[in-house]
C-alpha cells in the first residue's frame, strides 16, 4: 500500500510499539490517529510529533476493551480524516505473574487480559471494516508476541491471549479479504517501560542473557517492531494471514526461551 494521502488508527499508539509505528506511518505521509487509554500526556505528544511530517495527528481515549468507545474511534478517525486505510491493534495488557503460581491468577486478571488483548482488536477490527472497505480496502496489523507461541511471558493469560489473537489474525485474513489484509506481528523482547516496569530489578539481566544466546544476539527495540508492522502495510499485497516473529532468532534456538 502506498501510504501518502492515507489515514491510519494506531491503538496504544502513544508509547513504546506504537508510538514508534505511528511515526513511521506519518514519516510516509500518512494521517495517525493516536488512541490511549490513560497516558493523554504521551498521546498528545505523540500527535504533536507527527504534525512535524506535515500530516495530521490526533489524540483520542478510548478503551479496545468498550466496543461502543471502538466505533466512536473509527467515526472520529473518518470525521477529522475522511477515510480510514489502516488500523493497528497495538493496545494490550499483562499482569506479571510466574506460571507456576496458579492460585495468583483471579476472574479479574484473566477477563482484563483477555477483554484488551484479544477481544479489543476484534472490536476496532470489526468497528473499523466499513471504513476501510468504503476506501477500496487496505491493512490491519495485530500486535501479538512470541509468548503466543512458546507460552513464555509475563503470564498464562498473557500467554492465551496472544495465542488467540494469533488466530484470530488467521480467521479475520479470511474473512476481510480481499479488501482488507490482516497480519500479525509477533515480537520477544522489547526494551522500553513495559518490560522495566514488569521485571523491575531483573529487566538488564534478562534483557543480557537472551541478546548472549539468541542468534542475532540482540532483542527489539520498538523501532524494529513499527519497521516490520510498516513492512505488512507497505509491502507486498499478497501477504495475510500471517504471523511474523521479531525475535533475534530466539524461537529457533533451544533453550533460549
Amino acid at each position: 500500500m502506498e501510504l501518502q494521502g492515507r489515514a491510519a488508527i494506531v491503538t496504544g499508539g502513544g508509547t513504546g510499539v506504537g508510538r514508534a509505528t505511528a511515526l513511521e506511518l506519518a514519516r510516509r505521509g500518512c494521517s495517525v490517529l493516536i488512541n490511549y487509554s490513560r497516558s493523554q500526556r504521551d498521546a498528545d505528544a505523540t500527535a504533536a510529533e507527527i504534525a512535524a511530517f506535515g500530516v495530521r495527528g490526533i489524540a483520542v481515549r478510548a478503551d479496545v476493551a468498550d466496543d461502543t468507545a471502538c466505533r466512536g474511534m473509527v467515526e472520529r478517525a473518518v470525521a477529522e480524516f475522511g477515510r480510514l486505510d489502516c488500523l493497528v491493534n497495538n493496545a494490550g495488557t499483562t499482569v506479571f505473574v510466574p506460571h507456576g503460581d496458579l492460585e495468583a491468577l483471579d476472574d479479574a486478571a484473566w477477563d482484563h487480559t483477555m477483554a484488551v488483548n484479544l477481544r479489543g482488536p476484534f472490536q476496532c477490527a470489526r468497528a473499523a471494516r466499513g471504513a476501510i472497505e468504503a476506501g477500496g480496502g487496505g491493512e490491519i496489523v495485530n500486535v501479538s508476541s512470541i509468548a503466543g507461541t512458546t507460552g513464555t511471558g509475563s503470564s498464562l493469560p498473557y500467554c492465551a491471549s496472544k495465542a488467540a489473537l494469533n488466530m484470530l489474525t488467521l480467521t479475520l485474513a479470511r474473512v476481510l479479504g480481499p479488501a482488507i489484509r490482516v497480519n500479525a506481528v509477533a515480537p520477544g523482547f522489547i526494551t522500553g517501560r513495559w518490560l522495566e516496569g514488569g521485571l523491575g530489578d531483573a529487566y538488564e539481566q534478562v534483557k543480557q542473557d537472551i541478546e548472549a544466546n539468541v542468534p542475532l544476539r540482540r532483542v527489539c527495540d520498538p523501532e524494529d517492531v513499527a519497521t516490520a508492522i510498516l513492512g505488512l502495510i507497505a509491502g507486498s499485497d499478497l501477504v495475510t494471514g500471517q504471523i511474523l516473529a521479531i525475535d533475534g532468532g530466539a524461537a529457533i534456538h533451544p533453550g533460549v526461551l
